[in-house]
């Protein structure tokens, strides 16, 4: 996710028809039963705040079949028990295959060596919902102050994989830009994550917007660690009035947003491609969303 500073302060929060839009008539239907479409939630978050269960009908009436959460507070999902949402979801003709929850220090009791009961539930509230992924998409800063840590956490991370695997659930990491700026003894954090993660045990979500303003870039990733990528964030950038970069419609940012899914449908063995847009640029995001989806619809990948 961009939007850094907002999208940070929110992660750290939680862990404790309007203008008419042009859609492109230059591309191609993607006609693969096996690319699942899908919509990050935090896309509309002030309307998931103000009325989730309208909210989740109009996405659903958009021709979304698939979302994901990044709401998950005292083990309710948008205030709801992981039953009741999931009765929610599926009365609506949605699946929640995949879900954001950060995973912290303390989750993981090093004396015990063992996870906390709290972490164990979550992963059970994930299995409920019907989740295939439960995605951590912050490491505290705590976290990454020098290699060792890091690395040694990335251990923890394996075990969170094992964990979840016996609830039927694969553990994974969401990048934001933090993990490409920032070296520890000369190595990317995002390099440490990916040579220290069993990918068995633990899937990456390529947040292929995030990445931009610390350095890093799509087309590039996908070619140094091919097959590493289960699950995209799909995102365009484009200048921002208070932060650098912005996330945009598809389409009308900076990324190439085509030839991105292209290769990640051919190298990186991507089967989720979530759609996340957190900046509107006039718009509603509503509809963007809208436009959003059209959009990667008539993508040929």
């Amino acid at each position: 996710m961009n939007q850094n500073h907002s999208r940070r302060k929110f992660l750290q929060t939680t862990a404790l028809a309007g203008t008419a839009l042009l859609i492109p008539d230059t591309l191609w239907a993607s006609k693969s039963s096996q690319k699942n479409i899908g919509l990050q939630l935090y896309s509309v978050r002030d309307d998931m705040k103000k009325d989730p269960l309208a909210t989740l009908k109009a996405i659903a009436e958009m021709g979304y079949k698939n979302v994901e959460h990044a709401n998950y507070i005292n083990h309710k999902f948008y205030g709801y028990e992981p039953k009741e949402f999931r009765k929610i979801i599926d009365d609506l003709g949605l699946s929640m295959r995949s879900g954001h929850v950060v995973m912290k220090g303390e989750d993981w009791d090093a004396t015990k060596q063992d996870f906390t009961d709290s972490w164990k539930q979550t992963v059970e509230d994930a299995a409920i919902l019907g989740q295939k992924y439960l995605i951590s998409p912050w490491l505290d800063i705590s976290l990454r102050r020098n290699f060792e840590d890091c690395k040694r956490f990335m251990d923890v991370f394996n075990k969170a994989g094992e964990l979840s695997l016996k609830s039927g659930v694969k553990f994974g990491y969401h990048n934001h830009d933090f993990e490409f700026s920032l070296r520890l003894t000369s190595v990317k954090v995002y390099d440490i994550i990916m040579q220290y993660t069993d990918p068995k045990l633990v899937c990456q979500q390529l947040d292929i917007g995030n990445m931009y303003g610390g350095g890093g870039r799509p087309m590039e990733l996908l070619k140094q660690y091919p097959g590493r990528f289960e699950l995209m964030h799909v995102k365009d950038e484009v200048k921002g009035e208070k932060e650098p970069w912005e996330s945009s419609m598809l389409g009308k940012g900076i990324m190439n947003v085509a030839e991105v899914l292209k290769m990640a449908a051919k190298t990186a063995g991507t089967t989720e491609y979530i759609i996340e847009q957190e900046s509107y640029q006039g718009h509603t995001p509503l509809e963007s969303m809208k436009y959003d989806l059209e959009w990667i619809k008539k993508v040929k990948f």
